[in-house]
């Protein structure tokens, strides 16, 4: 309580001296409504075709840092389904010989610290992200080649439903609200546009059919905003669904985290 007196104390002398726009109080409030809570962020592998996205998870840890909360870093211990070239796209190697391990690449992104997922347990955070990439429908599910027949890898499942029996708010982005759908019945997500969408402008519009074909009310939403499901605490954000630009990706994906940090 001292600390927001303090916080109250120093913005009302900042505005007094003319000296602290809306802007950066706007950052001061964000910033303590985060301080120190504890964000899980499960990555599935590093590069947009066979793990991660890298910008969505740089933005999930840019956006909690930001607002004051401690990101761990979480991914499965196991032999990546694809290793992919990323300046072609091309497929390298596939099972048996697809040996990169997803926790491995994972660490690219997270400078190294990142714990296996099956440590993971609810009770020692305030909330839970997954940001996309192929990663999501490859190495923590089978969506890729299941469709809304997939399995969720029983760890991530097991992170989902302990998060959202606990109360505690959850964010997917890009292509990850698909596990959502699987794991929580009836889940409000958005996974960008489809109904009529540009192929060009949203490739994955197809992705929505399939979530709802699993149970869950799929809300159409653009790139830079969010959809939160209050009753099962799950907010999402399409991000590069659409084929869009970074600062815009970043943007969405900011919201979300900062939509479950005042959650939490």
């Amino acid at each position: 309580m001292s600390e927001r007196k303090d916080l109250a104390l120093a913005i009302g002398a900042g505005f007094a001296a003319g000296v602290i726009g809306a802007g950066l109080v706007s950052a001061f409030l964000g910033r303590a409504r985060g301080k120190g809570k504890r964000v899980a962020v499960v990555l599935s592998g590093c590069g947009v075709y066979d793990g991660s996205e890298i910008t969505e998870a740089v933005a999930v840890l840019v956006a909690a840092s930001k607002h004051g909360a401690v990101a761990t870093c979480f991914a499965p211990a196991m032999a990546q389904r694809h290793v992919v070239d990323h300046s072609t796209g091309d497929l390298i190697l596939a099972p048996p010989l697809a040996h990169r391990d997803a926790r491995a690449e994972a660490a690219r992104i997270a400078r190294g610290d990142v714990r296996d997922i099956a440590t993971l347990s609810a009770s020692d955070f305030d909330c839970l992200v997954f940001p996309g990439g192929f990663g999501v429908a490859k190495n923590l599910s089978n969506f890729g080649t299941a469709g809304p027949s997939c399995v969720v890898l029983d760890d991530a499942a097991r992170a989902i439903r302990a998060f959202h029996q606990a109360g505690k708010p959850i964010g997917f982005t890009c292509i990850a609200p698909v596990l959502a759908a699987r794991v929580i019945k009836g889940v409000t997500v958005t996974l960008g546009r489809s109904e009529g969408a540009d192929d060009a402008e949203w490739p994955y519009r197809g992705v929505a059919g399939a979530a709802a074909a699993m149970g869950a009310d799929v809300v159409e939403a653009d790139v830079d905003a969010v959809v939160v499901d209050k009753a099962n605490k799950v907010v999402t954000t399409p991000a590069y669904m659409k084929k869009a630009s970074p600062d815009l990706v970043f943007d969405g994906v900011s919201k979300c985290v900062a939509t479950v940090l005042a959650m939490a």
